[in-house]
C-alpha cells in the first residue's frame, strides 16, 4: 500500500475516532415521562399508565427483541398490596440496518402502555402509590444507558374515572400499537436454514416487512421474501442460527412478530408454530470469523486507548505524569522498566477480571445479557474499598501525610524495588478504575467480545489491555518524549498538591455510587468513616515522623490504625434490611387501618442525629420478622423538607420535637415510644399491644 493511501486510512481512523468522542460528549439524555390514564381509580379496575421517552436528534431505542445484544426498556414495580402490572405493550418499531442486520428501533417519543390492576378490596376516598424505575438504551454511533425512577400518587374512588387531560395522548399511543387481525389464518412450516409463513385474510393490509420478536428469526428485508399468492401471501424468512458472537441460537418452536405495511402500520403475528419446545442450553464453541475478529481486536485496542482519556482513569493519568516529572533525567533504562512493569499490571488485572469474568459465564452458562465487564463495580464493598483508596491518596498528594518514597512514587519511583511494586500497582488501578468507564468502540466490542470462546476470549481483552497500557509504555520507552518533560524543582509540590483535586473529584464521584447502592439512609456512615480516614492520615502525618520520639510514634501508628479500622466498620455496605417503609400520609395511613392493619410511623428527617440512631440500633433481625409476623404497615414521614400534614399530626399526638414513633392500631389511641430507640423495647412494644393475625 502507498504510503499516500497508508496516510488517507489513518486520517480517516482518526476522524472516525473524534467523531466518536464528539458524538459521546454531546449526547444529550432522553425526556421520561410517566402518566396515568384515568384521574380515579376504582377497586377491582384495570387502568393504564403510559411511559414516554423523548430521544435526542439522532438516537434510538429498541423493540423487545433488538436485533442484536442491544437492551430494550424495562421497567421493575413497586406496588401496594394487592396491585398487579401487566407487560410492556410494544408500539410498531421501525426497521434500521445495523452492524450484525437489521435492527428494530424506535425513534422520536415512543409512549409504551402498561396495563395494571386495582384489588378488590381497595379503599375509595385513600390514594394508592406506585413506585416504578424504569431503564432503557439508547444509541446512535455510540450507546448509552438510561434510567428514571417514577412516584404516581393515584385516587381511589367508586367508579374508574378518565382523565380528559390525557385522552388525546394515550389515543395517539394506542394507534401505534400492532392491530391483531381476528380472521386472518397463519401456518408456519421449518424449511431447513428458512421458515415459510403463510398467511390469509389480511384484509387490505399489505405487508412489506416482517419484525420477529424471536432471536432465531431475521427480518424479511434481511435476505428473505414477501410474495402474494392470489388472496395469500407467502413470507420467507431466514433463521439466524448464529449470532454476532458466532454462539448457537436456541431454535424455539414459537414464533411471534409484527408485520409491517408500507405507512409503517403493524399487524400482530402470534404463536403460529403450535407447541413450544425445550431450547437447548447457549453454547460457547464456535470461533467467530477471524474477518470479524479482527474488527473486534481493533475495537477493543482503540477503546482501551481512549480509556486514558476518560474522565474515571484521568486522576491515575495524574499520578503517572507526577512519576515520569520526578523520574526526567535519570537513568532511561529505568524509567522503561518500570514502563514495562505498569503494563505488565495492566495485563495482569485484566487476565484476573476477565478469567473472573470468563468462569462466572460458563458457571452460569451466561451470555452477553447477564454478565458484563466492569462487573466487580456492582460490589458495594469494592466501591467502598475504591473510595477509601482514592481518599486517601487525595489526602496524600495534598500533603496531609507523607508514606515515603516507595508510596508516594505509586508508578513513579524509579530508584528501588519498592518503586517498581509500585508502578505495578499503578497498573492495576488504572485497571480496576477504568474498567466501568465506556467510549466509543467498546460498548459493541465488550458486548460482542463476552460470547467469545476461551482463546478469542481472552486475545479480545488483552488487547484492550494493550489500548490502555500503550502510552504509558511508550512514554517511558522514548527518550525523546522524555526529554520534552520539564526537569524536576520547586512546582513539583504544587503540582502534586493540584493533582489531589482529582483524586478527591474522583472520591466524591465513587461516593455518589456507593449511595447508590446502600440507598440514602446510609449515607451518613461513609460520610463519617471518610472523616475517620482523615482524622487518621492527618494523626500519621503529624507525629509519625523521624525526628518524633519513639513512644510518640508508637501512639500515633496505633491511633490511625485503629480510626483506619474504625471507618470500615462504620462505613461498611449494610446488611440487606427486608423492612419496606412506606411513605406516610393521612389518607393512607386511614387506609390501611380501615383494612385492619396496624400502622408503625417513624417521624424522621436527615438533620436530626439521634433519628439516624435508631434507624441503625432498633430494627434488628429480630424486630423485622416480629414486624412481618404481626403484619405492621411501617410508614416514614420525613421532615427534612417542610411538610404542613407531618406538622398538624405531630400536634395532633402532643409532640413538637423529633424524633417520634407512634404505633397506631384500629379503634386505639396511638401509642408514643421513647425518642431513643432499642430493639428490645421494639419487640416488647408490638408483642404486647398486637395480637397475633
Amino acid at each position: 500500500m502507498h504510503k499516500r493511501a497508508q496516510s488517507r486510512w489513518l486520517l480517516l481512523g482518526i476522524l472516525a475516532l473524534m467523531s466518536g468522542l464528539l458524538q459521546q460528549a454531546r449526547a444529550e439524555k432522553s425526556v421520561a415521562t410517566m402518566v396515568a390514564e384515568q384521574k380515579i381509580i376504582a377497586p377491582n379496575s384495570k387502568f393504564t399508565l403510559a411511559l414516554t421517552l423523548e430521544h435526542p436528534s439522532g438516537w434510538h431505542s429498541y423493540y423487545m427483541q433488538s436485533g442484536g445484544i442491544e437492551m430494550p426498556p424495562e421497567i421493575r414495580w413497586e406496588l401496594p398490596p394487592g396491585f398487579t402490572a401487566g407487560p410492556i405493550q410494544w408500539p410498531t418499531p421501525q426497521i434500521k440496518d445495523g452492524f450484525s442486520g437489521k435492527s428494530f428501533i424506535y425513534s422520536g417519543s415512543p409512549t409504551f402502555l402498561i396495563d395494571l390492576t386495582a384489588p378488590a378490596d381497595l379503599v375509595p376516598g385513600s390514594q394508592a402509590t406506585l413506585r416504578a424505575d424504569a431503564s432503557w438504551q439508547i444509541c446512535e454511533t455510540t450507546c448509552i444507558d438510561e434510567q428514571k425512577s417514577f412516584t404516581l400518587n393515584l385516587t381511589t374512588g367508586e367508579v374508574l374515572q378518565l382523565d380528559p387531560a390525557q385522552a388525546k395522548h394515550f389515543a395517539q399511543a394506542r394507534a401505534q400499537l400492532p392491530i391483531e387481525q381476528r380472521e386472518a389464518t397463519w401456518l408456519a412450516k421449518k424449511a431447513g436454514d428458512q421458515v415459510l409463513i403463510e398467511a390469509g385474510k389480511l384484509g387490505n393490509f399489505t405487508p412489506i416487512d416482517f419484525v420477529p420478536n424471536v432471536k432465531f428469526l431475521r427480518a424479511a428485508s434481511d435476505g428473505g421474501e414477501i410474495r402474494q399468492d392470489g388472496e395469500n401471501w407467502t413470507i420467507r424468512l431466514n433463521r439466524a442460527t448464529e449470532d454476532l458472537l458466532g454462539d448457537a441460537i436456541p431454535q424455539g418452536d414459537e414464533l411471534s412478530g409484527i408485520l409491517l405495511d408500507q405507512t409503517g402500520r403493524g399487524l400482530t403475528v402470534s404463536n403460529i408454530f403450535g407447541d413450544s419446545g425445550t431450547a437447548p442450553a447457549i453454547q460457547f464453541s464456535n470461533n467467530l470469523p477471524l474477518s470479524q475478529f479482527f474488527w473486534i481486536l481493533g475495537y477493543m485496542f482503540l477503546g482501551g486507548m481512549i480509556l486514558n482519556l476518560m474522565p474515571c482513569v484521568f486522576p491515575v493519568i495524574g499520578l503517572k505524569i507526577m512519576g515520569f516529572v520526578q523520574q526526567a533525567g535519570q537513568d532511561r533504562k529505568k524509567v522503561a522498566l518500570h514502563g514495562m512493569t505498569f503494563a505488565l499490571g495492566v495485563f495482569v488485572s485484566f487476565a484476573i477480571l476477565s478469567g473472573v469474568l470468563f468462569f462466572v459465564r460458563l458457571a452460569g452458562n451466561l451470555g452477553s445479557s447477564d454478565a458484563g465487564w466492569g462487573y466487580q463495580l456492582q460490589q458495594p464493598w469494592m466501591i467502598f474499598g475504591l473510595l477509601l483508596l482514592m481518599f486517601v491518596l487525595a489526602l496524600n498528594l495534598a500533603g496531609v501525610f507523607e508514606m515515603g518514597t516507595s508510596a508516594t512514587s505509586i508508578g513513579g519511583s524509579l530508584q528501588s524495588k519498592q518503586g517498581l511494586s509500585g508502578s505495578f500497582f499503578s497498573g492495576v488501578l488504572a485497571t480496576v478504575v477504568a474498567t466501568p468507564c465506556s467510549g466509543p468502540f467498546l460498548g459493541y466490542a465488550i458486548g460482542a467480545a463476552i460470547g467469545l470462546p476461551a482463546v478469542q476470549f481472552f486475545s479480545a481483552f488483552a488487547a484492550m489491555a494493550a489500548g490502555l497500557a500503550l502510552p504509558y509504555l511508550l512514554l517511558s520507552m522514548n527518550p525523546k518524549l522524555l526529554n520534552m518533560l520539564p526537569r524536576p524543582g520547586a512546582w513539583m509540590e504544587t503540582f502534586k498538591q493540584a493533582m489531589s483535586f482529582f483524586m478527591f473529584a474522583t472520591a466524591a464521584y465513587l461516593l455518589w455510587v456507593y449511595a447508590a447502592q446502600i440507598g440514602l439512609d446510609y449515607l451518613l456512615d461513609p460520610l463519617l468513616a471518610l472523616c475517620l480516614i482523615a482524622m487518621a492520615c492527618w494523626i500519621y502525618g503529624r507525629w509519625f515522623l523521624p525526628h518524633r520520639s519513639s513512644s510518640a510514634r508508637k501512639i500515633s501508628l496505633v491511633a490511625a490504625v485503629f480510626l483506619v479500622i474504625a471507618s470500615i466498620w462504620l462505613g461498611k455496605p449494610p446488611g440487606k434490611s427486608n423492612l419496606e417503609w412506606q411513605p406516610w400520609t393521612t389518607a393512607a395511613m386511614q387506609q390501611h387501618l380501615a383494612a385492619g392493619n396496624p400502622v408503625y410511623i417513624d417521624f424522621t428527617a436527615r438533620w436530626c442525629a439521634t433519628c439516624q440512631v435508631n434507624k441503625r440500633t432498633a430494627y434488628t433481625t429480630e424486630v423485622i420478622a416480629l414486624m412481618k409476623k404481626k403484619k405492621v404497615i411501617a410508614m416514614r414521614a420525613d421532615k427534612t423538607k417542610a411538610n404542613p400534614e407531618i406538622d398538624a399530626m405531630l400536634s395532633k399526638l402532643g409532640r413538637a420535637a423529633i424524633p417520634v414513633n407512634a404505633l397506631m392500631l384500629p379503634d386505639r389511641e396511638p401509642i408514643l415510644t421513647p425518642e431513643v430507640l432499642t430493639s428490645g423495647l421494639l419487640l416488647e412494644l408490638f408483642e404486647k399491644q398486637i395480637p397475633s393475625p
